[in-house]
């Protein structure tokens, strides 16, 4: 059975959570002047998207199986495409802030099941190289969010960004063009028909699966924590406006993180997949070094931009060694592993901030270190059992 459509709509997916994840932050001064929310409230809308991701996270384990993997997809971009179909509306009907609030939870529901369920469908599917296919999809996340920064900022030029309840429909689009290619799509068992799932029981006492764990909470510290202040650095160091510091700095993080996603999507039957990852994690290493001890605002943004490109193949690969080696994990190993993932995202950035507020913002992203050298220490250890067999 070809899958072509089903590998389609999975780059697709990605591209879906990289818009409900980075589309309305670029509203935040229009909605807090348009509404009058006071900032604070404007900050609240991020941490209850990435709250309610990660509780779709942790409870998928739990019904997704029950209910269905297509199903579950389906509804994840129904929920998506609600969101943001829902969010130049509901202000205008109810209290503006709550209006709002329901709409980024709403998106956010479709959000963390995308990110549940996309990684393991796509490895369900018949292909010549596990981990080259799963870099490849990661990447899509990538250029989702250059996209939706590069042509939203267009639009605004445009149109103004008076206009942005039309481009929230136009968003929302592209989530109810993927459900209707999941409706259709074949999806694969994600455990082999002669196979059972491995009970979560079991899998709480692999040791094995505890590194992994391990392993997804560095990758997406070792992301976020740079990725969130690539802005400061470019606007504060070298003393460029906002709008070239966001292209300087979080985009080019983008750019050079799917870059490199790209590269082992398309080069990775040659490249194996263990020696790869620590040769980025100690890449990673340096780069946080470059950040924290150089003093050179050059020499810092350069920094930013190689950890972007060092990062790019943590999540995914850490995903593929799951995958490979709990091949029973089912839908509550990617679900955990999300989790996981999610609480770097989170950690890292707040270990940056809460450092920073006693010292500088260098001596934060010193401090987060921890995270590459974490993913280093277990890179090298899967090297080394890798040559020891």
């Amino acid at each position: 059975m070809s899958c072509k459509r089903t590998i389609t709509a999975c780059f697709i997916g990605y591209i879906v959570q990289a818009i409900v994840n980075n589309f309305v932050p670029l509203l935040f001064i229009t909605l807090q002047g348009q509404f009058d929310i006071p900032l604070p409230k404007i900050t609240l809308l991020i941490t209850v998207n990435f709250g309610v991701q990660l509780t779709v996270d942790m409870l998928s384990a739990f019904f997704v199986d029950r209910i269905g993997c297509r199903r579950a997809i389906v509804s994840a971009h129904v929920f998506s495409a609600l969101g943001l179909i829902l969010l130049p509306l509901l202000p205008r009907l109810i209290d503006p802030y709550t209006g709002i609030l329901i709409a980024v939870c709403l998106y956010a529901v479709g959000g963390g099941l995308i990110e549940v369920l996309i990684s393991p469908i796509m490895e369900s599917c018949p292909t010549d190289n596990k981990e080259k296919a799963m870099s490849l999809l990661h990447s899509f996340y990538c250029w989702g969010q250059v996209g939706v920064v590069l042509l939203s900022t267009v639009f605004f030029s445009l149109a103004g960004t008076r206009n942005w309840p039309l481009l929230s429909l136009i968003w929302a689009a592209v989530p109810v063009f993927n459900t209707v290619l999941f409706l259709k799509v074949p999806i694969m068992p994600l455990v082999a028909e002669d196979e059972k799932s491995m009970p979560l029981r079991e899998l709480l006492h692999t040791k094995l699966f505890w590194m992994l764990i391990l392993m997804m909470i560095c990758s997406g510290a070792s992301e976020l924590a740079v990725s969130q202040w690539a802005s400061f650095f470019a606007e504060r160091g070298l003393g460029i406006t906002k709008a070239a510091g966001d292209l300087a700095g979080p985009m080019a993080f983008a750019v050079l993180m799917g870059s490199a996603r790209a590269f082992y999507g398309k080069c990775g039957d040659r490249i194996d997949l263990d020696r790869f990852m620590t040769a980025s994690a100690a890449l990673c290493v340096l780069s946080y070094l470059m950040i924290s001890l150089v003093p050179n605002a050059v020499v810092n943004l350069i920094g930013c931009g190689l950890c972007g490109l060092s990062v790019g193949i943590m999540w995914p690969g850490t995903f593929s060694k799951a995958a490979a080696a709990l091949r029973r994990g089912g839908t509550a190993l990617f679900s955990l592993l999300a989790l996981a993932g999610d609480i770097g995202c989170s950690g890292g950035p707040t270990l940056v901030g809460l450092v920073a507020g006693n010292g500088s913002m260098k001596t934060g992203i010193l401090a987060a270190a921890v995270f590459p050298f974490g993913i280093l220490i277990c890179a090298v250890g899967s090297l080394v059992s890798q040559n020891n067999k």
